[in-house]
């Protein structure tokens, strides 16, 4: 529940400015989509996303469990919205491969970039916001523990291991590293839930690069 939690006044907890900017940048890839790659209308997607992240933003944090119920349910909710609608565009891409429709070679390029982007920005969001269940101590604290970082494999009086904790790049970073190699570079997943989604991002991410661009590159030639 780190979304929902974000604003606790706790120095552990980091600041929500650049969270904000990768939902909105996540949000901003899916409207640049062409009209026929998306489910809806992508607007009115867009518009409904923001308005979970500003409500998300507008109801603060209270000692009330109906409050934080409240916030944790904004913040999941916004981020499965955006992981399905990027979702149904991959989908609707690959639809219209296989029944032979007609795009044109440079959109479907860009579409798949803008779904391959959106895929890290989304992975990466769910991992930060799952790793354990966002308490203030993070990863290295309290279980369940999703990610084994270098950090926490250092001596406990090591300058660096020294009260470090995860942030969102962090998770940004897994994201992209695994999106890039699909396996795990220096992090490691702990728990199912975490090989899990690691391994549904790198299905995407296969698909997306081996079929959707492969073909592009097929109808540009």
């Amino acid at each position: 529940m780190k979304l929902a939690h974000i604003h606790r006044a706790n120095k552990h907890i980091e600041p929500v400015w650049h969270v904000q900017l990768a939902v909105l940048a996540a949000i901003g890839l899916q409207v640049i989509l062409n009209h026929d790659l998306t489910v809806g209308p992508k607007y009115a997607i867009g518009i409904f996303e923001i308005i979970l992240l500003i409500g998300l933003a507008s109801i603060r944090p209270k000692n009330k469990p109906s409050i934080s119920g409240l916030r944790h349910t904004f913040a999941i909710l916004l981020i499965a919205v955006v992981s399905a609608a990027n979702l149904a565009s991959l989908i609707l891409v690959i639809t219209n491969l296989l029944e032979g429709a007609q795009l044109d070679g440079r959109d479907l390029i860009g579409s798949a970039v803008v779904i391959y982007l959106t895929n890290i920005i989304i992975f990466g969001m769910w991992y930060w916001e799952l790793d354990s269940d966002g308490n203030p101590g993070q990863s290295t604290d309290i279980a369940p523990v999703d990610f084994l970082f270098p950090q926490m494999r250092l001596p406990k009086d090591s300058s660096i291991s020294q009260d470090w904790q995860p942030t969102f790049f962090d998770y940004l970073y897994i994201s992209i590293t695994n999106a890039v190699a699909f396996s795990p570079n220096d992090t490691v997943p702990l728990t199912h839930r975490a090989k899990l989604l690691m391994t549904l991002q790198s299905l995407i991410s296969v698909v997306t690069v081996a079929l959707v661009v492969t073909r592009a590159v097929t109808i540009l030639a």
